[in-house]
């Protein structure tokens, strides 16, 4: 199992912390349609938000997603409001927020990112390795990054290296050593 910057189905407590899904990287069409740079896996879930909150430039804004879809390697949006393509040129850069309640639940041993993110990891004897900064994807598995000096990857592979997560406690228990 995996951690994933968002999975189908999140489990452990919700926070009201805002999560960026993506930002509006262009214009798509000549009626007002938005391509979208999406961080969701798969990248099309970002069109099954309902609602957006657009940040950009310091001022935010809700919109109404009337339609979106894949179309290639991109992602496109239709927004309530948004007629035209300068009015979509507008919103280039805007980045795509929701709030941590609105994603839907993992599956279990699935994690969203963000919910791993501030955790303590421990090793088997109960000794702290640090706190988990961020996520890389490597392509053959996810890798927690601690913060701290040294700084420490660890592989997060459930079962063989990630033994436990406990969202509610606020740590993860690793096969790994302080050595590493």
């Amino acid at each position: 199992m995996t951690a994933r910057a968002l999975c189908d189905s999140a489990v452990g407590a919700k926070s009201q912390k805002l999560i960026t899904l993506g930002r509006i990287s262009g214009v798509f069409g000549v009626k007002g349609w938005v391509k979208v740079h999406s961080y969701t896996e798969p990248r099309d879930n970002v069109v099954r938000f309902a609602v957006w909150t657009l940040h950009q430039r310091g001022v935010e804004s809700t919109m109404e997603i009337e339609d979106g879809r894949s179309h290639g390697a991109n992602v496109v949006a239709k927004l309530r409001g948004v007629e035209s393509p300068e009015r979509a040129r507008e919103l280039i850069g805007a980045d795509i927020v929701v709030e941590r309640v609105a994603l839907p639940e993992c599956a279990p041993g699935e994690y969203y990112w963000t919910d791993l993110e501030g955790l303590e990891v421990r090793t088997l004897g109960g000794e702290t390795l640090g706190i988990v900064d961020h996520l890389v994807a490597t392509g053959a598995n996810d890798v927690l990054v601690l913060a701290g000096a040294p700084q420490r990857l660890v592989p997060f592979v459930m079962g063989e290296v990630i033994r436990s997560v406990d969202l509610d406690a606020g740590v993860i228990v690793a096969d790994w050593s302080l050595e590493f």
